[in-house]
């Protein structure tokens, strides 16, 4: 009887050990034009380092909707919020056989309807509106230490 809970304790270990092996093998990508990796998992921690598009990164633990990852290329880990990261490989050049691969003709066609570069400048040159303050306010970056005096002034958090 004595072996039972040492065994289970082995089992629970080897269990462990195998989804920690599992986590960090799994590699992603960020998804957003610039991604921040930051010290601790809160929108308003110290920035460690900036990644691009398409960048991949090693996955190596999570907590709740951040995820700790490390970049492929060499770096410090950081965490960084799920919604800027995608369990699919982004190639930015994509050669015809890697858009065949990556997606469905109902899927290209549903992306040959998106808004891009030359969409965006048919509305702008077929409207009257003014989309000059719309390419400011683009521009526009608000250091997290600014937006933490805010919120908290304002009696809104922020402490993290």
């Amino acid at each position: 009887m004595k072996r039972f809970p040492t065994a289970t304790a082995g089992l629970t270990l080897l269990l462990a050990a195998t989804a920690a092996v599992a986590l960090a093998a799994q590699m992603m990508s960020v998804q957003v034009r610039s991604g921040q990796l930051r010290d601790k998992p809160a929108f308003l921690s110290k920035v460690v380092c900036s990644l691009a598009y398409g960048d991949r990164v090693a996955l190596s633990d999570e907590k709740g909707d951040w995820r700790k990852v490390a970049p492929a290329k060499g770096g410090a880990p950081g965490w960084m919020h799920v919604s800027a990261l995608s369990e699919q490989v982004i190639i930015l050049n994509p050669t015809d056989k890697d858009v065949e691969a990556a997606a469905s003709s109902d899927e290209l066609a549903l992306a040959g309807k998106g808004f891009n570069k030359q969409v965006e400048d048919q509305y702008r040159s077929q409207s009257r509106l003014d989309y000059s303050k719309v390419d400011e306010m683009e521009k526009i970056v608000v250091p997290p230490n600014l937006i933490r005096d805010f919120l908290q002034k304002g009696g809104l958090g922020g402490g993290q």
